[in-house]
């Protein structure tokens, strides 16, 4: 069993990281942009960060509740959100800015609003 008040806090940190992420792709308009200049430059290492302290933290939390809670939320792919975590941090130099720009574009906004249904969830006890 896992510490529900430490949970939502995790949880909240993981969000609060998360929100930063549409702020450092506001203005990137195709994958390109990430190579045009220092500006897209620094948002890409940025984003990666965040994308790989998140990655961890959801293999932790998956861990600690023993793999019970993310499958009650189907509609993200919890596999592809630990395991950019390793794909950044291992293999960091060869970014595939296709990719990050498509988790930013599709992916974050969907994860954001399910981390939240979670931190909800948990404080009403109603986490399925």
């Amino acid at each position: 069993m896992y510490d529900t008040a430490v949970l939502i806090d995790r949880l909240t940190s993981a969000l609060e990281a998360l929100e930063r992420i549409p702020r450092r792709f506001a203005g990137i308009e195709s994958p390109d942009d990430f190579h045009a200049g220092n500006d897209g430059i620094d948002r890409m290492d940025a984003i990666c960060m965040i994308l790989i302290a998140v990655g961890e933290e959801f293999k932790q939390i998956d861990r600690k509740t023993g793999g019970n809670l993310l499958e009650r939320y189907p509609n993200v792919e919890w596999q592809g959100v630990k395991g950019v975590r390793n794909v950044l941090a291992h293999g960091y130099f060869d970014v595939d800015v296709e990719e990050l720009y498509s988790i930013c574009k599709n992916d974050i906004p969907v994860l954001i609003e399910t981390v939240k249904t979670m931190v909800k969830d948990l404080k009403d006890g109603t986490a399925p």
